[in-house]
């Protein structure tokens, strides 16, 4: 299970590396979540944000229930606080328990990820080896199944993505209002704003877009704009594209912590994005990160994990 955006997007990124059997899927309902789970067996869960104790209640209700009722091998989480709401019932009846710390905790673990490691009997993993120890595992990177290209002959832009994410709590308003100032008037562009709003908003803005629509309109464009989050990442690199890629600031109310000036560092030390800060972003950035393609790394590796059963069924 997982939290709607990047957490669920690593986990179904992660899913055909982990060599699973039969998977029943616990997520919040939204576009994102119904377009990338369709026709898969999916429970949906109250939503809850971050340390959001009222929304950890109502899952962990959720989970009793569907605990209790039907017999499950395994629970794998990439976060964030329905991770918790699952795994303490979950423990207690002797179910084995599995989290995967997001792509996105370059320096240690989260807070999610420290909760995790108190309640008996949970496996920790890391997607950094240099994190490895004591508790923690490592088992790969969501990363390591992209490589970066540059291209011969990239042709101009014209055709834009911007995506700001979709959390409830925070906005991105830094980015929405220099980007609106930058982008050329004749330039075609998708805004996915998420809940960040401007005096003046830009012609078409959207709250959210679903998935297979936001698919469609990453493969065509010429650049994407994002902010620095895992989920936005993985759907860039997806289409083939090298983002331009915009960390929320936690000075400025962006987000609970930077972990995302540390996910910018990791990619772009990678050479799978290009990183820049919301005031600093140029034409010239847009241009850089057109003449890139990202495709998938051949032979990426299964993520290694240990686990009594194999083949079993478990609600990721």
């Amino acid at each position: 299970m997982a939290s709607t955006g990047g957490h669920l997007a690593e986990l179904h990124n992660l899913a055909p590396r982990l060599n699973l059997g039969d998977i029943r899927w616990v997520t919040f309902d939204s576009p994102q979540s119904r377009s990338l789970l369709a026709g898969q067996d999916v429970v949906f869960v109250p939503p809850a944000t971050s340390r959001d104790a009222v929304g950890l209640v109502k899952d962990m209700v959720v989970a009793r229930r569907m605990l209790k009722a039907e017999r499950y091998e395994r629970v794998i989480s990439t976060g964030a606080s329905v991770a918790m709401a699952f795994f303490v019932p979950a423990s207690a009846m002797g179910i084995e328990c599995f989290y995967i710390e997001s792509a996105t905790r370059t320096q240690g673990p989260s807070l999610t990820g420290k909760l995790a490691a108190r309640v008996p009997g949970v496996r920790l993993y890391t997607q950094y080896p240099d994190l490895a120890g004591g508790e923690w595992s490592y088992g790969g990177s969501i990363f390591d199944a992209f490589e970066a290209e540059a291209l011969t002959d990239p042709l101009p832009v014209r055709k834009v993505v911007v995506t700001l994410g979709t959390h409830e709590r925070y906005t991105f308003p830094r980015l929405l209002t220099h980007l609106m100032g930058l982008i050329p008037p004749e330039w075609e562009v998708l805004w996915q704003v998420g809940a960040t709003v401007v005096d003046t908003m830009p012609t078409g803005a959207r709250r959210q877009v679903p998935m297979a629509e936001m698919r469609t309109a990453l493969a065509e464009a010429d650049v994407v704009i994002s902010h620095a989050g895992v989920g936005s990442a993985l759907a860039a690199m997806q289409a083939g594209k090298r983002a331009l890629y915009v960390p929320r600031r936690k000075a400025h109310g962006e987000h609970v912590d930077d972990h995302q000036v540390e996910m910018a560092q990791e990619l772009e030390s990678r050479k799978l994005v290009v990183a820049r800060e919301a005031e600093d972003v140029t034409l010239a950035d847009l241009r850089s990160a057109a003449a890139w393609t990202v495709r998938a790394a051949p032979g990426a590796a299964p993520f290694v994990w240990n686990s009594s059963t194999d083949e079993e069924d478990l609600c990721p």
